[in-house]
Formats: structure tokens, sequence, C-alpha cells
């Protein structure tokens, strides 16, 4: 196996089970122990876990993996997450989208709606017919080629985990806009509490999103539903639509509904 697909691996073992021990991993991935105390040790030092006595644990309340690591979990339903979520905004409309491997997929879709732009992927009077405001900086990198798409970038710091942007520049952007829809991309979702990311400067902005927004989407994998992560973004009486996978429980469909939020699995 290949080390990125180990690193992967045991990546996803931390985050699904909060701790790895180097005997298990080192059977589960086929290879030696020698190798798997390797990786972790190389993980830690990237800060994406913590090194123990005999293996690993994840940091935090809920585990961030950094973005190039988290793009292939989940894929099919992201994308298929992604198209449902481009299908909710008309032609016309600015749309605001946060960070998120999530929320890249819904970047992309509407970067390939046919109804925005000619065949030709231009206007036909060269004018944008869609406007984006984002955040993050490989959205941001996707669409500067659109010329369909009117492109708003937010500035601030950059963080190397999610790319990004968050801060006091960012802050004044957003305080200056008014959107007709934001789309944000969590780490958790509460039924009770609301929605998470890990970190309080995202949550800050994707915040100031759905504030400025007619209407708030959230985009999240049912992997992510009924948890919790560090800091609040919002509660579900800010959520209009949860756009997810299938693998959402009755259950929890029943109790979005009945907190006024509308559910479109796919």
């Amino acid at each position: 196996m290949a080390r990125d697909a180990r690193w992967d691996a045991l990546l996803e073992l931390v985050g699904r089970n909060g701790r790895v021990e180097v005997e298990d991993a080192a059977a589960a991935l086929d290879v030696s122990a020698a190798t798997i105390r390797r990786d972790l040790d190389q993980l830690a030092g990237q800060h994406l876990l913590t090194r123990t006595r005999g293996g690993a644990v994840a940091h935090g309340v809920a585990y961030e993996l950094a973005l190039r690591h988290k793009a292939g979990r989940h894929a099919p339903e992201k994308q298929a997450i992604g198209r449902a979520v481009c299908e909710l905004v008309a032609e016309g409309e600015v749309v605001g989208l946060t960070g998120g491997t999530t929320v890249t997929e819904v970047a992309r879709a509407l970067a390939l709606r046919p109804d925005i732009g000619t065949e030709a992927g231009a206007p036909a009077d060269g004018r944008p017919t869609l406007t984006v405001v984002t955040n993050a900086l490989n959205i941001a990198s996707e669409l500067v080629i659109r010329p369909q798409i009117k492109l708003v970038v937010t500035g601030g710091v950059a963080r190397p985990q999610s790319y990004e942007l968050t801060g006091p520049l960012a802050n004044g952007v957003m305080s200056e806009i008014t959107l007709d829809v934001a789309v944000l991309g969590v780490n958790a979702i509460d039924i009770e509490r609301g929605a998470y990311v890990h970190h309080e400067g995202e949550a800050s902005i994707n915040r100031l999103l759905a504030e400025r927004a007619q209407r708030v989407v959230v985009a999240a994998d049912s992997s992510k539903i009924g948890k919790r992560a560090f800091a609040r973004v919002c509660d579900l009486g800010r959520i209009d639509v949860l756009v997810t996978d299938s693998g959402i429980t009755p259950e929890a469909t029943a109790r979005f509904t009945e907190a006024g939020v509308t559910v479109i699995a796919v």
C-alpha cells in the first residue's frame, strides 16, 4: 500500500474511533508495525493527530482532517449533494459558499450548469449570470476561470487545514453585501443545537454568511448528523434546507422537519 493511501486509512481510523493502536493498524493495513509507527510520527508532525504510547488519538470534540485528506471521504455522496444544492440556485442569484469538500462539489456543479451562461461557457452578452461570494481559496481558484460567474472573495487570513479565509478582513466584506442564498459546509449538525465547525474563525464567517442570506442551505453528508464540533455556526431556526444523502435516518429526518428544516436526501 502506498504511503498516501496508508495515511488516509490511518486518519480514517482515527476519525472514526477517536484513536488507533499500532498493532491493530498494522494488521488492518497489512504492513509492519514499524511502518505504522513511522506513519503516525509523520502525521503527528503535521498536527493531524496526537501520538500516544502504542498508537495515536484524535484532537478535540470532533476530529478535523486537513482538506487534502477529506476529499476522498464519502465522495459519491458529496457529489450527489453538490448537484442537488445546485438545483436550488436560480440564475442571476447571489450565492455565498463556505469552504469544505461538500461545498466544493456545489461550486463545481454550479460551474457546469447549462443554464448559467451559454454552451461555450460564456454569457451571450459577456456579463456574468451568477454571483458567487466565497471565503474558500480552493473554490475561488476553480471558479475564477468561469466567465459566466462573477466571483467575490472575502479576503482574510488563510487556514491551511481548510483553505478558508477568516478574521476581520473577511468580516468587513461580509458586512457590506447581501446574499440570496448561503450554502454552508459544516463538520457537524446536531438536531438540538444546530450547525458546527471545528474552528471559531470559520464559524464566525459562516454565521455572517447565514445572517446576510435570504435562504440558508446546509450541505452535509449523513456522517455529520447528530454530532457536534467545537464552534457553533447557527441554530436550526436559521437553516431553511438540509441537503444530505440517503444515510440519514427517518427519525432524524422527522426531527429536522419538526424543527422547520426541509430535508432533501439524495
